[in-house]
């Protein structure tokens, strides 16, 4: 209950503060709430949000799959790292949507390769950068126990390195969001980010508002289903940090 008495009461506040609106682009709340059923039809919910969210989902996976796999090669190699840190440090800096006229040159604006490619490079960053310091924080007398039992490093590594994959794959989660509605602002005739702007353009003002709305709610059905999955992954971690808090 405590972690829904915020928003209760921020919507509370809207409804309230919009209550009696006359203006055309600040709608009263229950105006918004009134067009939901009449906008997010089955056929808004087919062509525009579930391609949205499966192309997030591609995206964020092809984006974890890699930054953990290259993570794990450039912090286990020191050499190779400090060969491909301004590499790094020179893609890092530059802002994903910017990169997005260059990826739809090549792959065009209407398909979906531009807009997987897109979420790909801005979730890539975060789960690889994390996934460097992770392994590379990794304890020395970890590594050279299970060097000397003959374990994989492997299986040392990457449980180790854990938490700070997961740290890298929220932050990737949250950037995918916001990817995914800026490559759907180019080109796009289907998906949330165009539905949005097309209310916008049309002066569909309180159907603007529900996009808008299904977005954060969106982020946050995202987050707390990683969340869920992350506490079950890395059990064993937050099971530590509890007992080093009550030791």
């Amino acid at each position: 209950m405590k972690r829904i008495g915020l928003p209760v009461v921020l919507v509370a506040l809207w409804w309230a503060a919009s209550a009696g609106s006359t203006s055309f682009f600040w709608p009263p709340l229950p105006a918004i709430v009134a067009a939901v059923p009449s906008t997010w039809t089955g056929d808004f919910w087919l062509h525009d949000v579930v391609p949205s969210v499966v192309r997030l989902l591609i995206g964020f996976f092809l984006a974890l799959f890699l930054g953990v796999a290259a993570g794990v090669a450039l912090g286990t190699f020191r050499t190779v790292f400090f060969m491909a840190e301004p590499v790094l440090e020179f893609f890092r800096a530059l802002p994903p949507p910017v990169l997005i006229p260059i990826i739809a040159l090549v792959a065009g604006y209407t398909g979906w390769t531009a807009k997987v490619v897109t979420i790909t490079l801005g979730c890539l960053w975060p789960v690889l950068l994390n996934t460097i310091e992770g392994v590379r924080s990794v304890d020395e007398v970890a590594r050279e126990t299970a060097r000397s039992y003959h374990i994989a490093p492997l299986k040392v590594i990457v449980p180790s390195a854990g938490p700070r994959i997961a740290t890298g794959a929220r932050q990737a989660l949250s950037v995918g969001v916001i990817l995914m509605v800026i490559s759907e602002l180019f080109g796009a005739n289907r998906g949330l980010g165009a539905a949005v702007v097309q209310f916008q353009r049309g002066f569909a003002v309180p159907q603007m508002w529900t996009g808008i709305i299904l977005l954060g709610l969106l982020g946050v059905a995202l987050s707390g289903l990683f969340q869920l999955v992350e506490r079950h992954t890395l059990a064993w971690y937050h099971g530590w940090r509890r007992a080093e808090r009550e030791g």
